[in-house]
């Protein structure tokens, strides 16, 4: 089985200790707006896209879909962790994106060790990839954190690029995180 083959979607919101991991809903739209129209945000993933854009083409429910977790801080969307299959190995591949007034407060990190934690228990055994620009020393250092070892290095999207792999260790806990 490769990237999230069948599994039952979405799941039942995961809890961490200040954040909610759950399906998107319709109230999430606006802060999905602002999170792809964010020129912060946009900086190592290609740029923001127009607003007028995102508010055009957004659907009604954004990011419905399997594997895509909205995270909520007291009800509302502050960002997204996803797991997509990665183009070339097929593999689940992580990725983040948070509200730029959301970074630096651990948050990212929270998030993704517990939908590491559920991949793990949905797919025993499994990998997960993830791919950063080598120039994002914030994510280099959340994929460290995490546990993310590194595969290759690679020119793409005019960049440097880093690709890291992480398999669940069971001496350390699901994630292998050191929390």
């Amino acid at each position: 089985m490769t990237g999230l083959g069948s599994v039952d979607w979405p799941p039942t919101p995961i809890r961490t200790d200040r954040l909610v991991l759950r399906a998107s809903e319709a109230g999430d739209r606006a802060a999905f707006v602002e999170l792809f129209s964010s020129p912060e945000v946009g900086t190592y993933v290609g740029g923001a896209q127009p607003r007028d854009e995102v508010e055009r083409t957004a659907p009604a429910v954004p990011g419905r879909r399997t594997g895509f977790f909205v995270v909520a801080l007291g009800g509302g969307m502050i960002g997204m962790v996803s797991f997509d299959p990665h183009p070339e190995a097929g593999e689940a591949q992580l990725g983040y994106q948070f509200l730029p007034e959301f970074w630096g407060q651990g948050y990212a990190y929270e998030a993704c060790v517990a939908a590491l934690d559920w991949f793990a228990a949905t797919h025993p055994g499994r990998q997960v990839v993830t791919t950063t620009q080598t120039a994002n020393l914030a994510s280099m250092r959340l994929a460290a954190k995490l546990g993310f070892t590194e595969v290759e290095r690679f020119e793409g999207w005019g960049a440097e690029q880093w690709s890291g792999v992480w398999s669940p260790q069971p001496d350390q806990g699901v994630t292998g995180a050191s929390r």
